[in-house]
């Protein structure tokens, strides 16, 4: 996990370790760009520029690989496997913290989580509030199960804060590790949780299925502007000419999710594996809030950051500027 390994004990090695397996991308059209993504609603411009060809317009073979979660992807950028991340911003920043010559170029999608809870506990909230959590576990004769990606991940740290602005002690619940949205739908179906933080589909699932469980909270109500996926480049990438290519096919992306809802609904379907018609109600819901310019998750990631320092997924808090570089998209 990547709390083990802290940004200073990492700068000790990271000369080398930082440009191990890079592809050598300078943009002259014979180089290979690995690019990490996962199978997850936030990192749908990835899906939608492998299915439409965007991705043919870059003067780099493009080297997709899948992960489940974001400390993965950490590990695979860290050993030099990894060219441009579509992946959440606070692992985003663990790899920044650590020394690893890289910054965030784009927002993939801005406020598209969701905290669900239980009916029970719903019910409970509007005659006790925050109190919620201990009427549930005197009636249940456990603690409130919330399922979640794992610590770090931009789900999580969502959670944290929210429980935090509203007062509540983490140890006041069970916060449940979850690799993988899928793998959270799972759970929320089979009960082996009470809750979730998590982005779409689980929400629109939820809603159209037989279970107790659904949204509670969304993140524009928690945090406006809160960041999620974002796409970070290596510096290698980021001062090359594929930096501008591959943002210009990001934004077409973006544009292609608003203005085609049904045919971005069969690309969900192929690429994530929800059913077309669910997955249109969710492109119309409130969680499909897809972006490329990094400013619009500015405010929510300043939060992220002091979070995230705060409860040691980084040594310190980072500044927009260490995070951010806006002149790739600024150039377009």
């Amino acid at each position: 996990m990547h709390e083990s390994l802290s940004r200073r004990a990492y700068l000790a090695g990271a000369g080398s370790t930082a440009t191990l397996g890079l592809a050598g991308c300078l943009g002259d059209g014979g180089d290979t760009l690995s690019v990490a993504y996962m199978p997850i609603f936030p990192d749908l411009q990835y899906f939608v520029m492998e299915s439409e060809g965007y991705l043919e317009n870059i003067d780099a073979t493009i080297e997709g690989r899948e992960f489940t979660d974001g400390p993965a992807i950490v590990q695979a950028f860290g050993g030099g496997e990894i060219d441009v991340a579509m992946f959440g911003i606070v692992p985003s920043m663990i790899v920044i913290d650590r020394g690893i010559p890289a910054k965030v170029t784009a927002a993939n999608i801005k406020e598209p989580m969701a905290i669900m809870a239980h009916e029970d506990l719903q019910a409970m909230w509007e005659e006790h509030g925050a109190d919620a959590f201990s009427v549930w576990r005197e009636e249940k004769g456990q603690r409130f199960r919330f399922g979640t990606f794992p610590q770090g991940s931009v789900p999580d740290v969502l959670l944290r804060y929210w429980l935090e602005q509203e007062g509540v002690d983490t140890s006041t619940v069970d916060i449940v590790e979850i690799s993988g949205a899928n793998a959270v739908w799972q759970a929320i179906a089979n009960g082996e949780v009470d809750g979730a933080s998590i982005m779409e589909p689980v929400p629109t699932r939820a809603a159209q299925a037989d279970v107790p469980i659904g949204t509670f909270r969304t993140a524009g109500e928690i945090m406006p502007g809160q960041p999620a996926a974002v796409t970070l480049m290596r510096d290698e990438v980021r001062e090359s000419p594929l930096a501008g290519q591959f943002l210009e096919q990001h934004v077409r992306a973006t544009e292609f999710i608003s203005n085609q809802p049904e045919a971005t609904a069969d690309i969900v379907e192929s690429g994530i594996g929800m059913a077309a018609d669910q997955a249109l109600s969710a492109l119309r819901g409130p969680l499909s809030n897809f972006v490329t310019d990094p400013r619009e998750i500015e405010n929510g990631t300043e939060i992220f950051s002091r979070f995230a320092a705060e409860n040691g997924q980084i040594d310190e808090q980072l500044t927009l500027d260490q995070i951010f570089d806006y002149s790739v998209y600024e150039s377009l």
